[in-house]
Parts: C-alpha cells; sequence; structure tokens
C-alpha cells in the first residue's frame, strides 16, 4: 500500500525577529538578530540580561479580553496559529457542508508549558493570600492550554495532542501530526510548538547551570553579536520566545480543493539517548539514528538533503555532537549540504524551536533559499560542514531538508521536507 502523503498548506509564526511569517523569513534571510538587553527591572539582578523578546506584542494581535485569559505561551502560538489558518485558506472552513471538525487535529508543544502564570500566581498567593489566586490559573498554565485554544479556535475534534519534550518538542509535534494524518484519523492537522520563559525563575536556572551565555550582559555589550552556533568563542545559548505553527493536509484533500502548497513533509525519526538528563551524548549517536530513522521513512538518500536547518545552540558540547551526527549519517555528502542555524539570530525557542525552524526549513525550499548563520567569525575546527554565512540559493529540481531538534532528558527528533 502507497505511502500517505502529507503537506504544507499554512504556516504562521511571530518570533523575535518578526511578528508573521513574511517578516521573519525577510529578517532571516537577511541576518538579522532579534537579540535585545532586557529593560525589566528584575533582570538587572541577574547574570544573564539579554534574550529574543517577541518582535510584536501578543495582545497588540489578539483581543484583549481573550488574551487575558491565556498564559503568554498560548497568546503566542494563538497569534502563529490565526496566521497560519488564514494562509491555508480554512478559515471558517469547518462546520455544516465544509470541513468536518472530526477530521481536524491539533499537535501544539510547549516545553515548559504557562511558566509565568504559575510563578505570577505563585507570588501573588504569598503577597496577598489565597483569594488573589486566579480562578483561570489551572487552564491558563496547563501544558497543554495552547493546543486545546487553538483546538477551539479552528473547530478540531480529532486528536488533540501536547508533547513534552524540552527542546524537541516543537519537532515532535509535527512528527505526531504526520502520524495522525497517516493514520487515517485526521485530514487536516495544526501542528507546531510555542514557548514564552523570558522570566527571572527559569532564566537564572539556565544561567546557574551554565547554559546560557553572559556575554553581552555587561554595559555596552553588543548582544545580537552572542549566539553563535560552531563559532569557537562560543560559549550558551540566547533565551527566545514564540511560536512556530504549520498547518498539515493529506495530500488529496489539499489537492482538491485547490490549496497552496509550500512543501511536503517526507518523514520523522525520533529517538532517546539514554545518555544524561541535561547533556546530549557527545557521540550524537541518538541524534544520528534520529536522522537515519527520518531518512529511511521519507524513503530518500542522504544525497537527496541539499540543506539542514541545524538544532546548534552555541553550546560548546551540542555543536559538536549535532557536525557527527551529520558526517555519521550522511557520508561524504555532508560537506555539500547547506547548514544554517537560524538560532543566531532567534535565539534558542525551546520547545517551539524546532516548530519555528521547520517554518524556516519550509520556506527555504519553496523559496530555494538556504538563510545565513550569523556570528560564525571563527569555525570551530571539529566542524567540518559547509555553513552559510550569507543566504545561499539552493539548486532547483527535487530536494529535501532536515530539521533537527534534540531536547533535555536525551530527546530527538529529524524531520525531512521535500519541495513540491
Amino acid at each position: 500500500m502507497s505511502r500517505t502523503r502529507v503537506v504544507v498548506t499554512g504556516l504562521g509564526t511571530t518570533s523575535p525577529v518578526g511578528g508573521d511569517a513574511p517578516s521573519t523569513w525577510e529578517a532571516l534571510v537577511a541576518g538579522r538578530s532579534g537579540i535585545r538587553r532586557l529593560t525589566d527591572a528584575w533582570a538587572e539582578e541577574l547574570p544573564v540580561k539579554i534574550a529574543g523578546r517577541a518582535a510584536v506584542e501578543p495582545t497588540d494581535v489578539l483581543d484583549r479580553v481573550k488574551a487575558r485569559r491565556l498564559d503568554r505561551s498560548a497568546q503566542l502560538a494563538m497569534v502563529a496559529t490565526m496566521e497560519a489558518w488564514r494562509d491555508s485558506g480554512l478559515v471558517d472552513a469547518v462546520g455544516e457542508g465544509g470541513l468536518d471538525g472530526d477530521r481536524v487535529g491539533v499537535a501544539v508543544a510547549s516545553g515548559i508549558g504557562g511558566v509565568t502564570t504559575l510563578l505570577d500566581n505563585y507570588d501573588a498567593l504569598l503577597a496577598k493570600g489565597p483569594r488573589r489566586v486566579s480562578p483561570l490559573a489551572v487552564p491558563m498554565l496547563m501544558p497543554n492550554a495552547p493546543a486545546a485554544n487553538i483546538s477551539l479556535y479552528v473547530g478540531a475534534r480529532s486528536a488533540v495532542n501536547t508533547p513534552v519534550s524540552a527542546c524537541a518538542s516543537g519537532n515532535e509535534a509535527l512528527a505526531l501530526a504526520v502520524d495522525q494524518i497517516r493514520l487515517g484519523r485526521a485530514d487536516v492537522v495544526v501542528a507546531g510548538g510555542t514557548e514564552a520563559a523570558i522570566h527571572p525563575l527559569p532564566m537564572a536556572a539556565f544561567a546557574n547551570m551554565m547554559a546560557l551565555s553572559k556575554t553581552g550582559s555587561e554595559d555596552g555589550g553588543d548582544p545580537t553579536t552572542v549566539s553563535r552556533p560552531w563559532d569557537t568563542a562560543r560559549d550558551g545559548f540566547v533565551l527566545g520566545e514564540g511560536a512556530g505553527i504549520l498547518v498539515l493536509e493529506r495530500l488529496e484533500h489539499a489537492q482538491a480543493r485547490g490549496a497552496r502548497i509550500y512543501a511536503e513533509v517526507l518523514g520523522a525519526g525520533i529517538t532517546a539517548d539514554s545518555h544524561d538528563i541535561a547533556q546530549p551524548d557527545p557521540a550524537g549517536r541518538g541524534g544520528s539514528r534520529a536522522i537515519l530513522r527520518a531518512l529511511a521513512e521519507a524513503e530518500i538518500a542522504p544525497t537527496d538533503i541539499a540543506h539542514v536547518n541545524a538544532h546548534a545552540t552555541s553550546t560548546p558540547q551540542g555543536d559538536i555532537a549535532e557536525g557527527l551526527m551529520l558526517h555519521a549519517t550522511l557520508g561524504a555528502h555532508a560537506t555539500e549540504v547547506v547548514v544554517t542555524s537560524t538560532k543566531s539570530m532567534t535565539g534558542h525557542l525551546l520547545g517551539g524551536a524546532g516548530a519555528l525552524e521547520s517554518v524556516a526549513t519550509v520556506l527555504a525550499l519553496h523559496h530555494r533559499v538556504a538563510p545565513p548563520t550569523i556570528n560564525l567569525d571563527n569555525l570551530d575546527p571539529q566542524v567540518e560542514l559547509d555553513i552559510a554565512t550569507k543566504a545561499r540559493d539552493l539548486p532547483l529540481g527535487d530536494i529535501a531538508a532536515l530539521n533537527n531538534s534534540f531536547g533535555f532528558g536525551g530527546a530527538n527528533v529529524a524531520v525531512a521536507f521535500g519541495s513540491m
């Protein structure tokens, strides 16, 4: 039996470099950073004072009354979903005589969930007593709140999934969405990830475990130069926030309604390291298996890959491990693939990272352009890859691209996309 083909028919995002998918893509291709110095009073007490806040406040887009009922992570997810759903041409399509909600699903992830709601309500409890805790706190802070609110918005009545696998969450959501369609449970799935953890507690925690770069936080430092994947001066990631949403659809369903198709989701691979709760396997064995599984499910060869949007977060160990993975899986072709880390511009969106980077990967295939990696002044000699430092044209014809995501707990996800 032939494999069910799954395509991308809608894109939406809100990120540190743009308030929607077109502005985000334009900034990425131009190599503009969205990392800024935090001006919040609480940030002055932290060792790290830079981050990638969303370029457009979600309350500038959402109805203010509805926005107050959502954690910031859900606000960002809703902004991206509204754009993606509109972009897909499916607005108002669900209902009598139209798209059956029983055939519409959601798979939207978050690595941390409603952390700002949780911590703000705890502060209210301590300062003013239990009566000042919001009655909406639980439905706002629960990790599946973004997915649940999206399901209400689009009228989805099939499975509504929320995978939580740290920084691999967004790509795992895409893999689950593809499975929903290929298993015949849905024709359309809204998929992606979101995160909003720019708050003193998560930032202090990441800083104290030496995961965040402290460079650029000093007075006069340039925050835009701090996230520098594969550079010899890299010393940790920069925290970002935002969301990426993709509307996935069964190919025949999309063709029947004359939908615009950006790219095809060819396959995905999911594995675990079983190595350490925070550190990746230094040899990259788990990530390598995820890439090989993605290639096998996609039924493509390593030589079909023209572009990789890498996980590369700007950490000393992780960037090296990913380079080893690409050589182990792509062989001699690894040095011929155009590799990019868009985290050099957006920072690391944690559970939203893979989804935002999948949007970028799809647009790279659609426009045949790979965005650059900025701030790469001195390539680490242990990294033998063709890393684009300026926007690079991709080949014409049928090509494929990979998006990798790896997370705490040893989670590994690779997603393969194909041009259309």
